[in-house]
């Protein structure tokens, strides 16, 4: 997976930014990791998400546009 979002259950503004990888046909591409699941990613992300990460270890915070998606994902390309 090229990118990653950092999500949790019951976040709507999680839900709206992958309603934005799917608009854009990332969603292919992407993986959503629930912080819960890790207490690194739960300490990194608790307050920040949703977070988008690229193979790189770029990351994009909340709010982003489609726009703004596509570009960072094509910023590593």
């Amino acid at each position: 997976m090229s990118l990653m979002l950092f999500s949790t259950d019951g976040c709507h503004l999680c839900e709206q930014a992958w309603q934005l990888f799917e608009q854009t046909g990332l969603d292919a591409n992407a993986e959503i990791k629930d912080i819960i699941d890790n207490e690194q990613w739960l300490e990194a992300y608790r307050i920040r998400i949703p977070v988008v990460q690229r193979a790189d270890g770029a990351e994009l915070d909340w709010p982003f546009t489609a726009d703004q998606l596509i570009a960072f994902n094509q910023e590593n390309s």
